[in-house]
């Protein structure tokens, strides 16, 4: 059975994006050692834009060959006309109760049982699957996820957008790895302890 992971950016204080969820912040702490970490580790987690500007547009998927994520998530990239942000990924899927119509035919897109959707999902064959965000669907997703990957900025911002709104409940998880890497960035890898 597949497995799905929530593989996300956040702040030293756990937040994924500003107030209105704005994540630009994030952004300004992409240094060349994080970078090419992506690049090595996790080349499918780059937007297919991004691969070709990094020169790694044919690079095979490590750990994802599915994505799923929000319509806040999708949204920033659709207004700059990306309406297809990880074509190179064999499954790309937006969870919206507003959008009726895909706006890319690579894109499908789930507008009712997320939870029912995501467990088909996870049934195929293939490699894993990845929560791109936002926080509420991670939120409606937290019985799902069987891993966490967080890539934590060294940034402190005080308030935002959490990393879910999955209500308060203990989760046990348990540390599968950590990499600290030169710019203050760290990965650190969980396994849901089910």
């Amino acid at each position: 059975m597949r497995k799905l992971t929530y593989f996300v950016a956040a702040s030293v204080d756990g937040f994924i994006g500003a107030p209105d969820g704005d994540a630009d912040f994030i952004y300004s702490y992409l240094d060349p050692e994080f970078i090419g970490f992506l690049k090595a580790e996790y080349p499918e987690t780059i937007s297919t834009p991004g691969r070709a500007q990094l020169g790694i547009a044919d690079a095979e998927p490590k750990h994802f060959d599915t994505v799923i994520m929000g319509r806040g998530t999708y949204e920033p990239g659709l207004k700059q006309g990306v309406t297809s942000p990880y074509g190179h990924m064999r499954e790309q899927y937006v969870v919206s109760r507003s959008l009726t119509v895909s706006p890319d035919p690579e894109v499908r897109l789930i507008g009712g049982d997320v939870v029912g959707a995501v467990r088909e999902l996870k049934a195929r064959d293939g490699l894993g699957i990845w929560l791109c965000g936002g926080a509420d669907l991670a939120g409606q997703l937290i019985d799902e996820i069987d891993a966490f990957v967080v890539k934590t900025y060294p940034v402190f911002v005080g308030t935002g957008m959490p990393m879910s709104r999955a209500g308060f409940g203990s989760r046990p998880l348990e540390l599968t790895g950590v990499e600290p890497l030169g710019g203050g960035q760290v990965v650190t890898s969980y396994a849901v302890k089910r």
